[in-house]
């Protein structure tokens, strides 16, 4: 059984990997002329927040889940499982395991930014009880701003989603 755990610093190369492995759907779906490189996953592990990780029973890690931690506001940065090992639960038990730990920590709240019209971007969180909302906050606005320069709105329609973890 797939287990969950805290990114370790020795996890940061294969969750860089991981994430541009599963860009790779989303480039299939939206044909971009050109699609950055994943963030750096020692990055990603540095910000505040948490990064959970995805195991198999043979120690290897095909997903994670980067939550961060901005201005008391909890935030699910990126979601990314490698293709050949998605539509088997694994994202969905990371949602689940990032709303946990969230919960954990005292947020009430958690959001994300995502494409609409992906099935496995906006429709999927919806069916794990996120909704769609404004982004009101100076952070959300903030993340809509850097959607709207890298040019990711000229490829479908953003949303915001937030689910209650009271």
């Amino acid at each position: 059984m797939p287990s969950i755990r805290s990114a370790r610093p020795t996890d940061t190369a294969t969750i860089e990997a991981i994430e541009d492995d599963a860009d790779q759907l989303l480039v299939e779906r939206l044909r971009p002329g050109s699609w950055p490189p994943a963030a750096s996953g020692a990055d990603r592990l540095a910000q505040p927040g948490f990064l959970l990780v995805v195991a198999l029973d043979d120690g290897d890690v095909v997903g994670f889940a980067h939550v961060v931690e901005v201005d008391g506001l909890c935030h699910l940065e990126q979601l990314s499982v490698r293709p050949e090992h998605s539509r088997r639960g694994l994202g969905r038990r990371l949602v689940t395991a990032a709303a946990d730990r969230a919960r954990r920590l005292g947020h009430e709240r958690i959001t994300l930014r995502t494409y609409a019209d992906v099935p496995w971007n906006a429709p999927f969180y919806r069916s794990a009880g996120f909704v769609e909302e404004q982004p009101v906050t100076a952070f959300h606005r903030s993340l809509v701003e850097t959607e709207h320069r890298l040019g990711l709105d000229r490829y479908g329609r953003r949303v915001q989603m937030a689910a209650d973890l009271t």
